[in-house]
């Protein structure tokens, strides 16, 4: 089965990779369970790249249904060391518009009933979050979206946000307009359903993670726009859909040509507790594709 260098998963809209050449679909088996999907290799410019639909293609995945430990699992089989992830996002900013793009640099987990570790059960780790993003696959990311909306005619009316915090809840519902104040009072930026545990099992699995965040709606807090519906969510995906496949084409060129450090690529140095010795070897098979 071809490695590949750069993960892609695909939130709401986005169920497959324009770009990708050659493409080839696996079937995964991982100790947590099968992927949302099937995972889909090939190359875009030449990079290697695996493509992952989050809710599967027809989204079929409510996000507490996602089965986030053996997606990671999966691209981490596939010796993915950057991984970028596409999601849908309501605004929590005046200043974040529907269209515009945001790159999270720091996440509030307000999720209730997921599988948040690949630990457990025979070892203990304890990996550091203090940076959920890779600053350095972040920068190139933001890099990525300037080609782009450099190449578009003027008047286009997409801004970037580099940095924010990124909001997530349970879901499936949307929020009350008194949660989406509190989570403006939290100093949140966006709001979402799928990033975490997604950001926190690729920190544990070594993989340099970064989100783009499309904005589709201003929640439910704004005196004066509609509140959010599944329907004018979509609408204004599929609207920024074409831009997001050419800035992930952009991303993975990029990824391939500078492959920068990055710490979360030895993340487990300083973060395992048990160490692999005092493991027994069954726990040790079940984590040998994060060991390394």
């Amino acid at each position: 089965m071809s490695q590949a260098l750069v993960g892609i998963i695909g939130g709401s809209g986005l169920y497959q990779m324009d770009a990708l050449e050659g493409a080839q679909e696996h079937a995964i088996s991982t100790p947590f369970g099968p992927p949302s999907d099937v995972l889909v290799t090939g190359r875009v410019q030449g990079v290697p790249v695996v493509f992952l639909a989050r809710h599967a293609r027809g989204h079929r995945l409510l996000p507490h249904e996602v089965p986030y430990r053996a997606n990671i699992h999966a691209m981490r089989q596939l010796g993915v060391r950057y991984l970028l992830s596409v999601s849908a996002v309501g605004s929590l900013k005046e200043d974040f518009k529907p269209l515009d793009m945001v790159l999270p640099d720091q996440f509030i987990d307000l999720t209730k009933r997921r599988d948040s570790t690949f630990f457990g059960q025979g070892a203990v780790a304890h990996v550091s979050m203090a940076q959920p993003v890779c600053p350095a696959a972040a920068g190139v990311l933001a890099k990525a979206v300037r080609n782009v909306l450099a190449r578009e005619a003027p008047g286009h009316g997409v801004t970037l946000h580099e940095g924010g915090t990124y909001v997530c809840i349970e879901g499936p519902q949307f929020s009350s307009r008194a949660e989406s104040n509190w989570y403006r009072s939290m100093g949140g930026g966006v709001i979402g359903m799928t990033n975490m545990p997604e950001a926190k099992l690729a920190r544990e699995a070594q993989i340099a993670y970064t989100t783009l965040a499309l904005v589709t709606d201003f929640d439910c807090w704004h005196p004066r726009e509609a509140h959010v519906t599944a329907n004018m969510a979509l609408a204004n995906l599929f609207k920024n859909a074409g831009r997001a496949q050419q800035v992930a084409a952009e991303a993975i060129r990029l990824l391939g040509a500078e492959q920068p450090v990055s710490e979360a690529h030895t993340a487990l140095q300083n973060a395992l507790v048990t160490q692999p010795g005092d493991m027994a070897p069954e726990v040790r098979a079940r984590l040998a594709a994060l060991l390394g």
